[in-house]
């Protein structure tokens, strides 16, 4: 089986959210995961594709969510609202810290998701798209085809309303912001 070349992971960060999009790993290749988890201080991932490695992150204090959905499809809204929470949750108690997403290759499903977190906190769709395609390029054959997102995820992050924009934690003058 020829091996997938996939894109380096990437850091998108916005306002006080951070993000590491990845792709995802293999117990063989767990060791180098966690030790770039830590540089980054993660202590949350969320799974949206098959699990192929073993819970061995628990161990060392990173808690995996899987929140699993079908390549190439947007999110259930049931996953969307946990992620959003999550998203919430994290940024608003933890400020600082990164919360890391993976799907296969880090290309469509993973993306969604952060900007799904993007629009909640105020971007608009279009500049969502272009902020996280600049940041998430994919090789050479993912590229062309993917840009990050797919048509289907565009439309649906196209059609995307939140209910409510996400409020975090004013770190200089300990208020909500919104």
């Amino acid at each position: 089986m020829a091996r997938m070349n996939r894109p380096a992971p990437v850091e998108v960060t916005y306002k006080n959210m951070i993000f590491l999009i990845t792709h995802n790993r293999t117990n063989p290749t767990l060791n180098k995961f966690i030790e770039e988890l830590k540089k980054y201080g993660i202590t949350t991932i969320v799974r949206v594709c098959e699990a192929t490695y073993d819970t061995l992150v628990e161990k060392e204090d990173i808690h995996v969510l899987d929140w699993t959905f079908d390549d190439g499809a947007p999110s259930s809204n049931q996953s969307v609202d946990d992620w959003l929470s999550l998203v919430k949750i994290k940024f608003y108690e933890e400020q600082g810290c990164c919360i890391a997403v993976h799907c296969v290759s880090g290309l469509g499903r993973a993306p969604v998701l952060v900007a799904l977190a993007l629009i909640k906190d105020g971007m608009k769709y279009e500049d969502v798209v272009q902020f996280i395609r600049q940041k998430r390029r994919g090789t050479f054959f993912f590229f062309f085809l993917w840009r990050a997102f797919n048509s289907k995820q565009l439309l649906y992050l196209e059609k995307y309303r939140p209910k409510i924009r996400l409020c975090f934690k004013d770190s200089d003058v300990h208020r909500n912001n919104c």
